[in-house]
């Protein structure tokens, strides 16, 4: 190394470096330059000069806070007449004793308006809960009657299916009599290939009868169709058993309907 060349261990080059710890300095900048500016605020505030309103405002809360002096005229008054200080007003002293507390009117509303939108908010607030009220009520009643509509298309389900198998059951019992037509034609199941010769049948019946017909639902045909095993063939399609006779299916068959066997 040559002599030119310093040594940056050596305590001479360590010597020429300044002692500062890293962001001391910057902080305390930071600090007193923060203290200047809320000083100069808190001057800038004193030196403002107020408004009008914010002195009359000061002015009325300094006379709020002081008790009538002598020197008011209707005070004066009063103490000539026998009142004093602290004493309620009237002849028994039982009258109001403090001053009547002021209600400082900003808006440029008539007297009274408040009171009108006080009733408006009011009105309004009860024609919301009207609404709200019925909405929900409306809600109820759509949800009941969804339920309702679903639960009566779950039991006329329920009853075709009932049917279809009276029907299918009800003809193989009546094959087996050697019955080849069943009691009506819906006793039995529809072929597939007479749908749509039935078809035109109705069409043509339709045309020529004058009088109304009454059809029969899903429902009564059960009624009937299950009656009828139960009286000819002794058969229950809940229970899917033939009995042997009648005091054998009244015996141990729980009832003629769905919900007996439940």
């Amino acid at each position: 190394m040559s002599d030119e060349e310093e040594d940056y261990m050596s305590d001479a080059f360590l010597s020429k470096i300044q002692d500062v710890k890293p962001g001391v300095s910057m902080v305390r900048r930071v600090k007193e330059a923060m203290k200047k500016e809320t000083k100069q605020k808190e001057i800038n505030i004193k030196n403002r000069q107020k408004t009008f309103k914010e002195q009359e405002t000061e002015s009325r809360e300094t006379a709020l806070q002081n008790s009538i002096s002598n020197e008011n005229k209707g005070f004066a008054l009063l103490q000539k007449m026998g009142y004093k200080a602290g004493q309620g007003l009237g002849k028994e002293g039982a009258g109001r004793v403090d001053p009547i507390p002021l209600n400082i009117k900003t808006d440029r509303g008539g007297i009274g308006m408040e009171e009108v939108k006080k009733r408006k908010a009011e009105e309004e607030l009860e024609n919301y809960r009207r609404k709200v009220r019925a909405q929900q009520q409306n809600e109820t009643k759509s949800l009941e009657d969804f339920r309702s509509r679903v639960r009566t298309e779950r039991e006329e389900r329920k009853i075709e299916g009932d049917l279809r198998r009276s029907q299918r059951a009800c003809e193989q019992l009546d094959a087996q009599k050697g019955v080849s037509v069943p009691r009506e034609p819906w006793y039995w199941p529809k072929a597939e290939s007479d749908d749509e010769e039935d078809a035109e049948k109705e069409e043509d019946e339709e045309e020529e009868e004058e009088e109304e017909v009454v059809e029969l639902t899903s429902f009564d045909k059960l009624q009937i169709l299950t009656s009828y095993l139960r009286g000819v063939h002794f058969y229950c399609i809940w229970c899917g058993t033939t009995y042997n006779d009648e005091d054998d299916l009244s015996s141990n068959c729980p009832g003629d309907s769905a919900a007996d066997h439940e």
